[in-house]
């Protein structure tokens, strides 16, 4: 006798909170379809849920992420690094207590040897029938900031070597989920034929219909949940194994929004303004912000930085803030609409030529106007770079593009080529081929749990309050 096994799942929905109607429609009639037919079917989701972007995330640290999945009947849930490295210690540490599901994350650990009571290494579901289906979770190891944060996050294949075997032992179907993203789930694949499953995220690929990689199938369904993952697995009793393994990516843009869920989402907005509506500052005067201008606002943020990190120099990109401030009462919650980038500050260590380089590409039409998205930026461009205790000379080519002629520090005193300086910036810098010198320093400190726009709302009060 062959019986179907349905799994569901999201991965890096990031707090977009205007799709989760669609979800809850389309997993509330997949819900109900299961059940006429007497099917089983779990609810699992990969990591990057919350997304401290969005006010909802921002004023409930995420559990308003937690409670959405619980009421939607969620089964299963690892993190990812959204919720691992955004989150204070003890915001993190208690951000499951009230869910309704369970947490599985094989390679998560607290540095005071004290787990979450949430926390699973690895769960073995079974089904009425008697299938048992072991389940491993993981995450990507930041350790750079998780260890600030109290947290480790051992390797993967460690724990892989440690749960696979274990779980072959009890389980007749190993399923991972993976927030390390699709490089390393294909890797896994071909590494650990006994893993049946690998459901992954973190890079937010789209896999349409899956991969097969050495008997293991592979899927996840892309960001923001505009895409819902099912898989159909086909268990034969009387074999003892899996005959057929089958993934799909829904496009659910056409689905109609829960209703229901519309008005938990309209309240939970009603709250977070509420949350978020206490004034920090009150300006005389309207704030200008603009992208590819020097501003004041920009200016004395950069400061501030170079100040608070005690580094030798700061430099910030315009594009950073994405609206001006109104005069009068400003709340908190007008620093996150401004700035809510999930940012952190970094001091980074740079030889004065490598320094010189840095100003040199920041000042680039193709820097300047770059639509990044990702590496926790989520504006629309970089912008203009600013500086704290340097100062800039530029001109123009015939082609109308501004160049870097000269950059000394304060004072006119020039840069010692081979002499090594600190140097304060946003740790999107440090990811990726931006800034390749800022990426390939061998010293970055972060700063955490403190966004840029902690720093933004010290800058308001401090510099441009009434008196």
């Amino acid at each position: 006798m062959e019986e179907k096994l349905f799994i569901y799942y999201t991965n890096d929905f990031h707090s977009n909170f205007e799709q989760w109607p669609r979800v809850a429609g389309f997993l509330e009639e997949a819900k109900s379809n299961r059940r006429e037919r007497g099917e089983p079917y779990w609810i699992f989701d990969i990591g990057d849920h919350v997304d401290r972007v969005h006010p909802i995330s921002e004023a409930s640290m995420g559990k308003a992420n937690i409670q959405l999945m619980s009421q939607l009947g969620y089964d299963l849930v690892t993190i990812g690094n959204n919720e691992g490295i955004t989150l204070s210690h003890d915001d993190l540490y208690h951000l499951y207590d009230q869910a309704d599901f369970d947490v599985v994350c094989s390679n998560l650990h607290s540095l005071d040897e004290q787990e979450p009571d949430w926390l699973k290494q690895n769960k073995i579901i079974e089904t009425d029938s008697g299938i048992k289906i072991g389940v491993i979770g993981l995450t990507a190891p930041f350790n750079d900031y998780y260890d600030l944060l109290n947290w480790h996050v051992s390797p993967q294949y460690e724990a892989l070597d440690k749960y696979v075997k274990q779980l072959k032992q009890s389980a007749d179907i190993i399923i991972l989920l993976s927030h390390l993203g699709i490089s390393e789930d294909q890797e896994i694949a071909r590494r650990y034929a006994d893993i049946d499953l690998i459901i992954g995220g973190h890079t937010h690929h789209l896999l349409r219909t899956g991969e097969n990689i050495n008997q293991t199938l592979i899927t996840a369904a892309g960001k923001h949940s505009y895409f819902i993952g099912e898989v159909m697995l086909t268990w034969d009793h009387e074999l003892h194994k899996l005959v057929k393994k089958e993934a799909y990516a829904t496009n659910i843009s056409e689905v109609p929004k829960d209703l229901v869920t519309e008005q938990i989402l309209y309240q939970m907005q009603v709250k977070a303004d509420q949350q978020l509506g206490k004034p920090i500052v009150h300006l005389e005067e309207p704030i200008e912000v603009k992208w590819f201008q020097d501003t004041k606002i920009l200016k004395e943020l950069t400061n501030t930085l170079k100040e608070w990190t005690m580094a030798d120099c700061a430099m910030l990109n315009a594009g950073l803030l994405l609206d001006e401030l109104p005069a009068g009462d400003i709340t908190y919650g007008d620093v996150h609409r401004i700035c809510p980038h999930p940012i952190n500050p970094v001091v980074v260590e740079l030889r004065g030529n490598e320094l010189l380089e840095v100003i040199r590409a920041a000042f680039t039409k193709d820097f300047m106007e770059l639509k990044l998205k990702g590496f926790g930026f989520r504006g629309e461009v970089l912008g203009r770079m600013m500086f704290s205790s340097i100062q800039v000379e530029t001109a123009f080519r015939d082609n109308g593009e501004e160049y870097v002629v000269d950059a000394v520090f304060d004072g006119g005193i020039p840069f010692d080529a081979e002499r090594t300086y600190t140097v304060a910036t946003a740790d999107t810098f440090t990811f990726g081929r931006l800034l390749p010198e800022i990426a390939r320093s061998e010293t970055k400190h972060y700063f955490l749990p403190e966004f840029l726009r902690d720093l933004l709302a010290a800058t308001l009060r401090d510099k441009f309050a009434m008196e």
